[in-house]
């Protein structure tokens, strides 16, 4: 506290330390907001980076599935036609039957 002759006392700051304090925290406020930005710029970046990473796997496994059943398609066809050319008689009966099953199915 200041003392009878308005000096202050050794404990107590003055006026210049208290804007010194004041400029200060305005500094260390500003560096603090400016470093939150970095890092949630950088945790926007990095979850960016993962996600795509992600989209670019799941992709890739996409095409390596979808490639799969394409050569398991083409294995089935060609079993198919193989079978055809064997019994060409017992693979009409076998359509003119699903056919007539797919005609009853669709009356109802």
């Amino acid at each position: 506290m200041a003392t009878a002759a308005g000096k202050a006392t050794p404990d107590e700051p003055t006026t210049a330390d208290l804007e010194a304090d004041i400029q200060q925290l305005k500094a260390d406020i500003e560096k603090l907001t400016k470093q939150f930005a970095k890092t949630g710029e950088h945790g926007y970046g990095a979850a960016r980076r993962a996600a795509a990473e992600g989209v670019e796997q799941l992709r890739t496994q996409g095409e390596a599935a979808f490639e799969s059943m394409r050569g398991s398609a083409q294995d089935l066809e060609a079993q198919i036609i193989a079978s055809v050319r064997e019994k060409p008689v017992t693979s009409l009966a076998i359509a003119a039957g699903v056919g007539f099953l797919f005609a009853l199915l669709s009356r109802r």
